[in-house]
């Protein structure tokens, strides 16, 4: 499946811990992720990561993948107190993913949900009626 990682620079530390633990488990799929965030994992993981643009443009190559129904889950660990200049674009990200049924993990206990889930089979039904 292709997974998307994204995480603001106030948790980006808990990107590469949350890579770490489940590192059994992202090695099985392709994974996307803004460039700074990517290097990080891929530092903290050696995981291989398609990195993309850092900062708003690659959150916008996300959303295009989004959009376009090329992913199969997003997580964007997001820092809800600092203001964000690009909430627009962060909004157009999740309504992609929303339009297109894609999982989408703002925190980390969504993030654990969803991997768990993922180890099990239970996003499966993404590759039978999500790439419709």
């Amino acid at each position: 499946m292709n997974i998307a990682l994204i995480a603001h620079d106030k948790k980006k530390e808990l990107m590469a811990s949350f890579c770490i633990a489940y590192r059994s488990i992202l090695k099985n799929h392709t994974l996307f992720a803004t460039g700074t965030t990517g290097a990080i994992i891929i530092e903290a993981t050696g995981l291989n990561v398609q990195k993309l643009s850092p900062g708003l443009m690659g959150e916008q190559q996300i959303s295009a993948r989004a959009a376009y129904n090329e992913l199969d889950l997003v997580i964007f660990f997001r820092d809800p107190v600092t203001a964000q200049s690009h909430e627009p674009d962060i909004s157009s990200l999740l309504r992609s993913c929303d339009i297109n049924n894609i999982p989408f993990a703002t925190n980390i206990g969504t993030a654990e949900m969803l991997i768990r889930g993922l180890d099990r089979g239970d996003l499966d039904w993404r590759e039978i009626i999500g790439k419709q």
